[in-house]
C-alpha cells in the first residue's frame, strides 16, 4: 500500500470512531438508484483532467460559460465525489440518481462507515488533499463554511443562478452559497410524549425526563448549532448571544430532560429519542416514514429559527469540473424544486416562487408559511461567534 493509501485509510478509520455525523444519524439502507448509465473512463482519468485543466483555466462562474463543455469536461472525469449525503436528508436520495441518469455520470458518496459532521467535511479536504477519494464537494453548515473559505480551502466558482441567491445566503467572493434551508422544530412521538409540547420552555417539564435529544453535538453539528440558536431566542439571548442557548441545555440535562443519545432515525423508530429537536424537513420526514411512532411536528412558538446549509467545491477536487456540474444542477430550478419535494426550503424560493414554478402539492406538504414568518437567520459574524462561544462553553457545562 502507498503512503498516501494508508493515510488515507487510516483517516477514515479514525473518523469512524469519532461519532456524531450525518451518516450514523440517518444511516438505512440506500434507495436504489436508477438508470444508471455509467461512462467507461479513461483509466486515471480525473487526474488526467486535473493535468489538463490547471486551477487558472477552470471556470468562476457558470454565467457565459457553456454547458455544453461543461458536461462534455465533467464526462471525462466521469464520476463526482461526494461526502456526508446520506440518502434521508433533505432528498439526496432522488437527487443524486437523478443527478447520475441525467448526465451519465456517478456519484461517489460514502456515508455509512466514516464520520461526517460539517468540521469532519473540511477535515476531508485536508487529510485527503492529493488523494483520488478527496472529497470534490462539501455540504457544510453555514459556521463550517465561513470556516472553510477562511482556511482557503474552497474553490471560486458562481452557479449560473447566482443572482437569484439571497445575497446574505452566499459568500460575495463566490466560495461558498446556501443550497437550501430550514427552520429548527421539534418532532415528538405523539404515543409516548405527553402533554404535546408547543415551544421549547415547554421542554423543560418534568413529563419529559430523558427524552430530550439533539441531532448530534453543536461542537461538530450544525443542526445542533441551530438548536442552541433556538433555544437562546427563546430564553432572552439572541442571535449576537447564544449563551443562553447554552445554559438551556446545561438546565435541561440537569434536570435529566436532556439526554446526549444522538437522535437518528432509528432511535425515533424505537422510541429511544421521543424528542427531537431537529431541523423541520427531517423531522417532517419521519411523520410517515415512521407511522408507528405517530411522530408529531411543531415550530417552537418561542425560538423560530432558521438556517441553510451550503455548497462549496474543494480547491484542489480531484474532479473539478464534475464538482462544477453538480453545483449547477442543484442550483438549477430542477434541483431545487427536488430539495423542496424533501420538506426543505431550497435557497431559491423567492425566485421559483415569484415565477409561480412550484407545485401546489409540493406547498401543501409543508407547514403553513405564517410559521415560518418569524425564523431569524445568524449573519456569517454572528455564525462565526456563536460556533467560538459553543466551543468554549459546551464541554464544561453539557459535555463532549
Amino acid at each position: 500500500m502507498h503512503d498516501f493509501e494508508a493515510q488515507e485509510a487510516e483517516f477514515w478509520a479514525r473518523l469512524t470512531e469519532q461519532g456524531m455525523s450525518r451518516s450514523q444519524m440517518l444511516r438505512r439502507s440506500a434507495a436504489a438508484a436508477v438508470g444508471l448509465t455509467v461512462l467507461a473512463g479513461v483509466p486515471g482519468s480525473a487526474l488526467a483532467a486535473r493535468a489538463r485543466f490547471t486551477g487558472a483555466s477552470l471556470p468562476s462562474s457558470g454565467a457565459g460559460f457553456s454547458m455544453s463543455e461543461l458536461v462534455s469536461q465533467a464526462k471525462k472525469e466521469g464520476t463526482l465525489n461526494a461526502i456526508a449525503l446520506p440518502l434521508d436528508w433533505a432528498n439526496y436520495g432522488e437527487i443524486i440518481p437523478t443527478f447520475e441518469k441525467k448526465y451519465g455520470v456517478k456519484v461517489s458518496n460514502p456515508t455509512a462507515a466514516q464520520g461526517d459532521s460539517s468540521a469532519q467535511e473540511n477535515q476531508a479536504i485536508v487529510s485527503l488533499k492529493g488523494t483520488s477519494r478527496a472529497p470534490d464537494v462539501v455540504d457544510d453548515g453555514p459556521a463550517f463554511a465561513i470556516q472553510g473559505a477562511s482556511q482557503g480551502l474552497f474553490a471560486t466558482y458562481k452557479v449560473s443562478e447566482w443572482a437569484s441567491i439571497p445575497a446574505s445566503q452566499r459568500d460575495a467572493k463566490g466560495r461558498w452559497a446556501g443550497d437550501y434551508w430550514g427552520a429548527i422544530s421539534i418532532g415528538y412521538n405523539s404515543k409516548l410524549v405527553n402533554p404535546a409540547p408547543t415551544s421549547l420552555k415547554d421542554l423543560m417539564n418534568s413529563a419529559y425526563k430523558g427524552q430530550v435529544a439533539l441531532n448530534g453535538s453543536p461542537l461538530s453539528s450544525g443542526s445542533a448549532v441551530g438548536g442552541v440558536f433556538a433555544a437562546a431566542l427563546a430564553n432572552g439571548g439572541s442571535l449576537t448571544n447564544v449563551g443562553p442557548g447554552v445554559d438551556f441545555f446545561a438546565n435541561l440535562k440537569s434536570s435529566g430532560n436532556f439526554i446526549t443519545v444522538e437522535s437518528t432515525p432509528q432511535t425515533v423508530a424505537s422510541g429511544q429519542t421521543p424528542i427531537s429537536i431537529d431541523w423541520d424537513y427531517l423531522n417532517l420526514g419521519y411523520v410517515k416514514e415512521f407511522p408507528a411512532a405517530d411522530w408529531k411536528v411543531v415550530i417552537p412558538s418561542d425560538g423560530v429559527y432558521g438556517s441553510y446549509y451550503a455548497q462549496a467545491i474543494n480547491a484542489t477536487a480531484p474532479n473539478p469540473w464534475m464538482a462544477r456540474l453538480w453545483e449547477e444542477f442543484l442550483y438549477s430550478d430542477q434541483g431545487q424544486l427536488l430539495w423542496l419535494k424533501g420538506f426543505s426550503h431550497p435557497i431559491r424560493f423567492q425566485d421559483l416562487s415569484k415565477r409561480k414554478v412550484i407545485p401546489a402539492a409540493l406547498l401543501k406538504a409543508l407547514p403553513p408559511a405564517s410559521l415560518y414568518s418569524k425564523a431569524k437567520f445568524a449573519t456569517d459574524a454572528q455564525q462565526t461567534a456563536a460556533k467560538n462561544l459553543i466551543a468554549a462553553q459546551w464541554p464544561a457545562k453539557i459535555g463532549s
